[in-house]
């Protein structure tokens, strides 16, 4: 991984528990990919340590701690994203409904956030990283 992208998701990361602000697309994309790779490469290795006999226990464990790990900081960097947008955090529940809340949630993501200051803050393409 490029010293870039690792920025970026150290960035997220270091907002842990955040929800104020904004995060520009890059910063939640960023972040969502890298945590994606991550689980995947723990869930092949915990399947290739199962299919070779192995107990799977360790990666399996390990894989769960950094899912819950995960879990806040992800929330976090939705909500930021949706204040982006100039939506409320409270936007996030609409995953809750089957089907049509997750492609609402995911075209949310995708738009470009408001440009200059909202009432969540400036924009954060402004901001240096």
């Amino acid at each position: 991984m490029g010293a870039h992208v690792m920025n970026w998701y150290l960035k997220a990361l270091g907002s842990y528990a955040t929800f104020s602000g904004r995060a520009r697309r890059k910063e939640y994309w960023t972040f969502g990919l890298v945590n994606a790779a991550i689980l995947i490469a723990l869930f092949t290795a915990i399947t290739i340590t199962a299919g070779g006999g192995h107990s799977p226990l360790i990666l399996s464990i390990v894989y769960g701690v950094f899912a819950l790990l995960i879990l806040l900081p992800s929330i976090a960097v939705m909500v930021r994203r949706l204040h982006d947008t100039d939506r409320s955090g409270w936007w996030f529940w609409i995953s809750l409904i089957p089907a049509i809340g997750g492609i609402v949630l995911l075209v949310f993501t995708l738009l470009d956030g408001n440009p200059g200051t909202n009432q969540y803050g400036p924009s954060p393409k402004n901001a240096t990283m």
